[in-house]
C-alpha cells in the first residue's frame, strides 16, 4: 500500500510529459478552408462534424480538395472513414 502513492505519482509526471498528451495549438488563417485546414492536423487526432448529432473522430491520414481520410476511427477501432470534404461543416481540434 506504501507503494502505491509513489507509482501513481510517477505514471502521472510520466503521462503529462508524453507526446501527444496534451492537444496541440489551432492556426487559423483568413484564407484558409476545410481542406487547408485538415491538411495541417494531418497525424492528429481530430473531430468532423457532419451534421447535427454527426460526426467522427480519427486521425488525419490523407486530405485532397475532395476527401479527407480518417484512420483509428473512435469506437470502430479496425475501420478507416472516408468523408467528403463538402460535408465537414466543422472541424474539431483538442487544444488543451
Amino acid at each position: 500500500m506504501r507503494l502505491a502513492l509513489p507509482i501513481s505519482a510517477v505514471l502521472l509526471a510520466a503521462a503529462l510529459h508524453l507526446p501527444g498528451a496534451h492537444g496541440q495549438a489551432l492556426a487559423v488563417a483568413a484564407d484558409d478552408t476545410v481542406e487547408k485546414v485538415l491538411a495541417a492536423q494531418k497525424g492528429k487526432r481530430v473531430t468532423v462534424k457532419l451534421g447535427p448529432g454527426d460526426e467522427l473522430t480519427g486521425v488525419v491520414k490523407l486530405v485532397t480538395p475532395q476527401v479527407v481520410h480518417l484512420g483509428e476511427i473512435a469506437g470502430r477501432e479496425f475501420f478507416d472513414a472516408v468523408v467528403d470534404t463538402k460535408r465537414v461543416v466543422a472541424v474539431l481540434v483538442r487544444v488543451k
